[in-house]
């Protein structure tokens, strides 16, 4: 997944979140004072709202995972196709990280 398809989708999520506050909005105003028919229409519109969200969020989690996992794949083959260069990477990174803990 590039980076253009990651920001559309959090862009997605992010509008679907905004339509569940608004749905749930709707139905806490719809429950102060009114019943019957109106709650139910507003309550199926939230219902209908929380199950597509989590669908775009299991969507997301699974091309999270994805990534991940090719990434992970792209180091593992970087690392047996260049050891040394691997070593020299892991103890540049060590000796940074070991720096910015030991200034604290």
């Amino acid at each position: 997944m590039t980076a253009t398809a990651i920001d559309s989708a959090r862009n997605k999520l992010s509008g679907d979140f905004r339509s569940v506050v608004s749905d749930i909005e709707d139905l806490l105003k719809a429950t102060s004072g009114q019943t019957g028919e109106q709650l139910a229409g507003v309550r199926t519109r939230v219902n209908q709202s929380l199950q597509q969200l989590k669908g775009e969020l299991e969507n997301a989690e699974r091309a999270t995972i994805a990534q991940a996992k090719r990434a992970a794949g792209e180091v593992d083959h970087y690392a047996h196709d260049h050891p040394w260069q691997s070593i020299g990477i892991a103890a540049g990174v060590g000796f940074l990280v070991g720096m910015i803990v030991s200034r604290r």
